[in-house]
């Protein structure tokens, strides 16, 4: 394995194209995002790699995936992994600016490991910029685009630093979107929380599903709830 590839059980990210690399957050979001309907159709939203769209095809067999990115090496990148998957008949990937994005059938989930450098300096790097900053997809564009795509009980399924989590809750809860399941994540036991996981919809559920779960118990000693997760992607 090279820095430019990542191998999981049924699928390789190959990602010397792509600004954004395979990490924990895509990991986590595509083992942890649901869909409203197993047999609907989900929406990957700024897919780099295509990692969270090939995660979501592997765990709902019948769905069908589209993935969807505003930068053209990208979507080249996602192409390219998804067409040597399992999964390449059940997922689309194009270049679309989510923003004008249009279908005429709304989608039963959709899922955005979303940029989130909102007022941090931009880096030289105009692809890797693209893919860290607000400045091409803000929070509030994020969520009138999720909010107009959603079928009407549809999951809306993100990932966050909990610097940016009030912010986000912030511009969801003006789109109209009611949180029905978060999970705080902490990278190690002891540690603050350092992402959230965040579900939303477009009515209230009758209870929030709220959980905070880490990710190693100790140094490299994976956690129980961790392991469980990702186990049918990782090979080790």
């Amino acid at each position: 394995m090279s820095r430019n590839s990542f191998t999981f059980k049924q699928f390789v990210i190959h990602q010397d194209r792509c600004a954004m690399k395979v990490g924990t957050d895509g990991t986590l979001l595509g083992a942890w995002a649901k869909t409203a309907r197993e047999d609907g159709r989900i929406l990957d939203i700024g897919t780099g790699t295509g990692l969270i769209a090939l995660m979501i095809a592997q765990r709902y067999p019948k769905a069908l995936v589209k993935a969807i990115d505003i930068d053209v090496e990208a979507v080249a990148q996602a192409t390219d992994n998804v067409q040597h998957s399992p999964f390449a008949d059940r997922i689309q990937v194009c270049q679309a600016d989510v923003n004008e994005y249009e279908v005429g059938e709304r989608y039963d989930a959709i899922v955005c490991n979303p940029p989130y450098f909102n007022h941090a300096l931009t880096c030289p790097d105009d692809q890797r910029t693209q893919a860290r900053h607000t400045l091409s997809l803000s929070y509030q564009q994020l969520m009138k685009a999720a909010w107009r795509l959603l079928s009407d009980k549809g999951l809306f399924s993100v990932i966050i630093p909990n610097d940016y989590f009030q912010q986000l809750e912030s511009e969801a809860h003006m789109a109209g979107f009611f949180l029905t399941r978060i999970y705080g994540v902490r990278t190690i036991e002891g540690k603050t929380i350092k992402r959230y996981l965040i579900e939303f919809a477009k009515h209230p559920y009758k209870e929030l599903v709220k959980k905070e779960v880490v990710i190693e118990n100790s140094p490299n000693i994976r956690s129980e709830w961790y392991r469980e997760m990702t186990k049918d992607f990782y090979i080790k």
